[in-house]
């Protein structure tokens, strides 16, 4: 069976986000920046679902995680100047950084089954079953 991947960005995105830092100092650094823009995101667009931090101290690697309802709702960030203004910090420090967009493709019993069930992105209210 092939699975069936069909993207739908406004099913949902994900956002990841990875710093890789020359120094614990410098990823702790990035772990308050992050905190402080995460609040201005907050206050400045509700549509964020919600984001988190994942640290691998030993790595000295930081995952940012952000999930948003469409793709269109991650376009906002650009109206946030904490974001605008921060996102030139890590190169300065000397981190590296990659990010990645992931959007829903379609519901779990479709894609790792074939069901033929309808796709409803769980980043958007549940649908009532009538």
């Amino acid at each position: 069976m092939t699975p069936v991947f069909r993207p739908d960005p406004a099913g949902g995105q994900v956002v990841i986000t990875r710093f890789e830092c020359p120094s614990r100092l410098v990823l702790l650094r990035l772990v308050v920046l992050h905190l402080r823009i995460k609040r201005a995101v907050r206050r400045r667009l509700p549509e964020l679902i919600g984001s988190r931090l994942l640290v691998d101290w030993g790595a000295r690697t930081l995952l940012s995680i952000s999930v948003w309802p469409t793709l269109e709702s991650v376009y906002g960030m650009g109206s946030v100047p904490e974001h605008i203004s921060g996102s030139r910090i890590p190169h300065r420090l000397g981190a590296r950084t990659t990010a990645g967009f992931f959007t829903f493709t379609g519901d779990w019993r479709q894609i790792m089954f074939g069901s033929p069930v309808a796709a409803h992105s769980p980043l958007h209210a549940c649908v009532q079953d009538d």
